[in-house]
């Protein structure tokens, strides 16, 4: 299968502003939108076959919703349609391999008519090896774009930036080239930021002074600078501002992305006794976010 800009779809308001999003993001990178619609057959025995036409029904009108909402706000998209049956996130995630990303509502409908309630979108998040975007209700190409003076959008004025959080201890070659291209493909400045934290040390007498290092900012913002040296050289035309910030991660993530176009953070993939799960820092960004979060897997 041709490589595409995936979005996964259940007639939710999120779901649509998810659908925009993704055609939105194929024009850019000059790519075929695949809207999918997942859904899960849960008929009561004695009324099996009519409970199954009627969920297949819901399906497919939720999918011809979201088909007919993309085509009258962006006709030039190439537009692909997929019904699939089966358990929610394992076939969200079966679908997206061959996807460049996959874009969901961060939530939607509830019961049976719908997959992407909040613990099915985390659930994705947390396995997928492609990258995964989420969008809240409401988002609209306006929020992209700066506004004038007069608070009136004015496309002339460009994009927000694109925020990328990096982590120096482990950082991603994945996430980074995502926001990078992120950028290129709007116009955009990227902001880079990292946030430390005095590590919590058992110091002997004489050693406190080692907490209060004041160079210590300075050799995480040479860290950074390092750590983006070669993707500068790579994407020239984009314009990066890279700080470093004391605080904790959760909250400077949460204070950089106010405002911004897309915020992208990085998530490792690891076994953990309890199965895949967020870390976090991504579970802060996708729960307190209020612009598009871009979670880009590594290992």
């Amino acid at each position: 299968m041709l490589a595409s800009v995936m979005a996964g779809v259940d007639g939710s308001a999120e779901s649509l502003a998810a659908a925009e999003w993704a055609a939105r993001e194929a024009l850019r990178r000059g790519l075929p939108l695949r809207l999918v619609h997942v859904w899960e057959r849960h008929p009561r025995p004695a009324e099996e076959e009519s409970e199954s036409a009627v969920q297949r029904h819901l399906a497919r009108s939720a999918l011809r919703q979201a088909q007919d909402r993309v085509r009258a706000v962006y006709p030039d998209v190439r537009l692909v349609n997929e019904l699939v049956e089966g358990p929610a996130i394992p076939e969200l995630l079966k679908a997206a391999e061959d996807a460049e990303l996959l874009v969901l509502g961060s939530r939607g409908l509830s019961g049976f008519a719908g997959f992407l309630v909040g613990a099915v979108a985390q659930g994705v998040v947390a396995r997928a090896t492609r990258p995964v975007v989420l969008v809240r209700g409401g988002e609209t190409a306006a929020d992209e774009v700066l506004a004038t003076d007069d608070n009136r959008v004015a496309r002339r004025t460009g994009y927000r930036d694109v925020v990328l959080a990096v982590d120096l201890d482990a950082p991603g070659d994945a996430e980074i080239e995502f926001a990078f291209e992120a950028a290129r493909l709007r116009g955009a400045r990227l902001r880079v930021v990292h946030a430390w934290q005095t590590p919590v040390l058992g110091l002997g007498p004489g050693e406190v002074d080692l907490l209060n290092d004041p160079h210590r900012a300075e050799e995480w913002q040479n860290l950074l600078t390092g750590a983006l040296r070669l993707w500068r050289d790579k994407y020239p035309d984009v314009e990066v501002v890279a700080t470093v910030t004391k605080e904790r991660p959760q909250t400077a993530l949460i204070r950089a992305a106010s405002g911004a176009v897309l915020l992208v953070v990085g998530h490792r993939i690891a076994e953990r006794p309890l199965g895949r799960r967020t870390g976090p820092v991504t579970h802060a960004a996708i729960q307190h976010v209020d612009c598009p979060v871009a979670v880009i897997s590594h290992v």
